[in-house]
Order: C-alpha cells, then sequence, then structure tokens
C-alpha cells in the first residue's frame, strides 16, 4: 500500500522503494502516531467531515491498531513508513472509512506531530538520569569537601584544592546541559498540525485546540515553517552533543583519577571490568564508553546539520533523515547517564594517596603571594619564586629546607615568618571567595548544587 500513486503509470522501482522505506526506525513512533491521528479525528469531527457514529468507530479502530502495534512480540511491519502502516492497518479494521483520516493532512504535518510528541516525553527521562548523575557528584562532593588534592591546568601540577571543588567543577556544567535539555524540550512542544503539506489546511479545523488535544504548549505560526523546519530537532542534538562533551571530560578525569598512578579513587567492583589475559587488572571501561560515545553524539549533530544546510524553504525528502541521528542520541545518553551515576555514586575516594600526591611545588603562587603581602609587585614577585624554585631544582633541595639568608638572595622582603607558607590546608582556605576552594566555599557551594536538585 502506498499513500499516493493515482498520477503514476507503473509502481516504483524496488531500488527507489528500499531507499525510502524509513519503517524501521520510524516505527517506534507507532503509539505517538496514534495519538495524532486520533487527536486528528476529533478535529474532523468537529468539523463535519465525520459523523459522531464515524467518529467512535474510528477511535475504536484505533485503538484495535494501537494494540496491534503494541503487542510483544511487534509484528513485522513490510509498509514504507509508520504512517503506511497505520492507515493499511486501520483500513484492515474499519474499511474505506479510514480514508476519510487523510481529510486535509498531509505526511509532512502528521511526521512531525509525531515526531515532536516523542521528543516531549523522551527529553524528560533523559534530564532524569542526568540529575540523577548531578546528585551523585554533590554527594560525592559533600563527603570530600576538605579532602587535600593537588589541582592541575596543562596537566601540571598548579595549586592544592580540594578533591569536592574538582567534582563540582563537573556538576554546573551538567547544570547547564539540564538547562538545555529543558530549552530542547520547550521547542519541541509545537504543534504542527493543521499545515497540511505547506499551505495549511482547506479544512476549517482549529490548529490550537488539536495542539491542546495533543498537550503541545503551542501550534505552528507558519505553515511552511512547521514542516520545513528541524531545528528544535538540531537544539536536542546540540544539547546532547555539548553534554556528551561534558561526560567525556568527567570520564577522562575518572580514568586517570583511578590509575594506580594517580589513584585518588576506586571504582566499585560492580563498574570495574577485567582482562581476558591479565588477571590484576581492574579496568575502568564504562568511563571509556562514555568518553567513546561523545563521538557518536558530536556526529549525529554534524549529521543533521548537513542534511538541513543546503534545503530549499518547506518540506524536502532528505529531512526524512532527521529522526535516526535523533534516537541514536536519546539512546546513547539513556545509556551513558546512569552508567556514570552508578560509578560515581559507589566509588571510594582514597585521601591517603589524595594527601600523597601534594608537593611543595603546588605552593608556589602562595610564595608569591607572600611576597606581595610585603610590599613586591606580583611580577617582581613572580620573579623571585620563580627563581627559587629554579635553585630549588638544580640543588635537589625542598624549598621549605632553604634558609633564610639563601631566600634573601632572592628577595630581600623574605622575612622568618615564611615558614607559615608551607601549608597546604592554609593556602585552600585563603581562597574563601564565593566559588572559591576553601572547604567553607566550597561547603557554601554545595548548598547551592544543593538547592538546584531540590528545585527541578
Amino acid at each position: 500500500m502506498k499513500l499516493w500513486g493515482g498520477r503514476f503509470a507503473a509502481p516504483s522501482s524496488d531500488a527507489l522503494d528500499r531507499l525510502g522505506h524509513s519503517i524501521a526506525f520510524d516505527r517506534r513512533l507507532h503509539a505517538e502516531e496514534i495519538q495524532v491521528n486520533r487527536a486528528y479525528a476529533r478535529a474532523l469531527a468537529g468539523v463535519g467531515v465525520l459523523d459522531a457514529a464515524e467518529l467512535e468507530r474510528m477511535l475504536a479502530g484505533l485503538d484495535r491498531v494501537a494494540a496491534a502495534l503494541a503487542a510483544t512480540p511487534p509484528p513485522p511491519l513490510a509498509d514504507e513508513d509508520i504512517h503506511t502502516a497505520v492507515e493499511r492497518m486501520l483500513f484492515a479494521e474499519i474499511g474505506p472509512l479510514a480514508r476519510k483520516l487523510a481529510t486535509g493532512r498531509s505526511r509532512n504535518d502528521l511526521s512531525q506531530a509525531g515526531f515532536r510528541l516523542y521528543l516531549t516525553a523522551a527529553i524528560p527521562t533523559r534530564i532524569e538520569a542526568l540529575d540523577g548523575l548531578r546528585a551523585a557528584l554533590v554527594g560525592q562532593a559533600e563527603t570530600a569537601a576538605d579532602a587535600l588534592v593537588p589541582g592541575y591546568t596543562h596537566m601540571q601540577r598548579a595549586q592544592p584544592v580540594v578533591f569536592a571543588q574538582l567534582l563540582l567543577a563537573h556538576f554546573w556544567p551538567l547544570t547547564r546541559d539540564r538547562a538545555r535539555l529543558l530549552a530542547a524540550r520547550d521547542r519541541a512542544a509545537v504543534s504542527p498540525m493543521g499545515a497540511g503539506a505547506l499551505a495549511g489546511n482547506p479544512f476549517p479545523v482549529n490548529p490550537e485546540a488539536i495542539a491542546a488535544d495533543l498537550g503541545f504548549s503551542e501550534a505552528f505560526e507558519n505553515s511552511v515553517d512547521a514542516v520545513g523546519t528541524r531545528d528544535y530537532a538540531l537544539e536536542l542534538l546540540a544539547a546532547g552533543a555539548i553534554l556528551g562533551v561534558h561526560l567525556s571530560r568527567l570520564a577522562e578525569d575518572l580514568v586517570l583519577w583511578s590509575t594506580a598512578e594517580f589513584g585518588f579513587v576506586r571504582l566499585d567492583d560492580a563498574f570495574s571490568t577485567g582482562s581476558s589475559l591479565m588477571p590484576q587488572k581492574r579496568n575502568p571501561d564504562g568511563f571509556e564508553l562514555i568518553r567513546g560515545k561523545a563521538g557518536r553524539l558530536l556526529g549525529n549533530l554534524v549529521s543533521l546539520l548537513t542534511t538541513a544546510k543546503g534545503l530549499a524553504t518547506s518540506y524536502q525528502r532528505d529531512l526524512q533523515e532527521d529522526k535516526e541521528p535523533v534516537f541514536d542520541t536519546l539512546d546513547t545518553l539513556g545509556l551513558a547517564l546512569p552508567a556514570a551515576a552508578g560509578a560515581i555514586a559507589t566509588m571510594r575516594l582514597r585521601r591517603d594517596r589524595m594527601q600523597a600526591a601534594l608537593s611543595w611545588d603546588l605552593l608556589a603562587t602562595d610564595l608569591a603571594e607572600y611576597l606581595v603581602a610585603r610590599g613586591l609587585p606580583f611580577r617582581d614577585a613572580h620573579d623571585a619564586v620563580g627563581a627559587v624554585f629554579a635553585h630549588c631544582d638544580r640543588e635537589e633541595v625542598a624549598p621549605p629546607d632553604l634558609d633564610l639568608a639563601t631566600l634573601r638572595t632572592f628577595s630581600p622582603a623574605f622575612a622568618e615568618d615564611v615558614r607559615d607558607v608551607w601549608d597546604y590546608r592554609r593556602s585552600v582556605e585563603a581562597r574563601a571567595g564565593r566559588g572559591g576552594t576553601a572547604p567553607e566555599a566550597v561547603r557554601a557551594q554545595i548548598e547551592r548544587a544543593k538547592a538546584t536538585l531540590s528545585h527541578v
């Protein structure tokens, strides 16, 4: 069965049919397809295209089609797409009356309505999974608000921080990802029904009423835009790609932190894997896989952007390529987010390894700030401290072991109280402003983070 054909004297080729079939992936929209058809049937009844008895028969037929499509195992479908499958199955249930359902409607507005409905339901489930990951990060941060650890820039030791600060550095990007997903959901919640193929519906159905029936927040403003745009799908893919990058960065940190060389965390057995050859191995495969999934999330965005960029206004068949990258992004996030949340919630922090990783070079900035407090311009202090540490490297001596006379060869501003600088905890506690790494500031940050979790 085809939804067109009267114009043609010969059937389309098998090669063209195979190229055009989308039933393999758009059949997952079967529930939304039925929902849109039911709403449109009610709209047709409202303008007299269907009488009350016909509407009742049609809704009952759609219910039977819905049950058949939802059966386990699902029925085999050889149709071109889910729209054709539903129309064929409805005809089998109620006969020629089924043909009235297409009055004033096109696959163009129908397919977009079902797709948008699917997104408005699927995105919140991914947000819920993201909230689970955010909560896991906050939970671990609460236990690590005073655990000292080296902080890094350029993957080189920089300054001491508390471990919670590193965990929360992932929480806030994920919180922004949540806002992006919410915006994508809101952008999807616009009904295209009533747009027809591109010019609108000649029957006086009410697009706003159909939108309300379907649970959309609003109806389309322009019929050509309604069937031709995919920016809402692109917005989801962009949010998914950015989230994928943030998940990849989180995964990279956990891969590093769980190595023997760092050892800051130990992943739970439930979220570690072994080697098929080396019996001793504890591999962070989950985080490596999450890191790898970022590539496909980025690829999905680029794929649809490339498809959409050169198209003329209104519907083009190229836009059939919209669904597979979106489905894949949603499926990928559905796998990655719970795995990341579970691994972080169950990992064990190793404070002894964090403490052992601290080294005096982390306090070089503090030493420069000490000189600033004694009146030196920062650049002069920076040069003097750089020379101190270069000297220590050459002489293989720890900076706290330098006597005052030696220190004064680098700057006369050094005094006896310089020994107070060599205190890691004093260093972090000095950075107590908003967002800083002092335990007091981090605990305040944790409270702000928890507030975002409780107001979702």
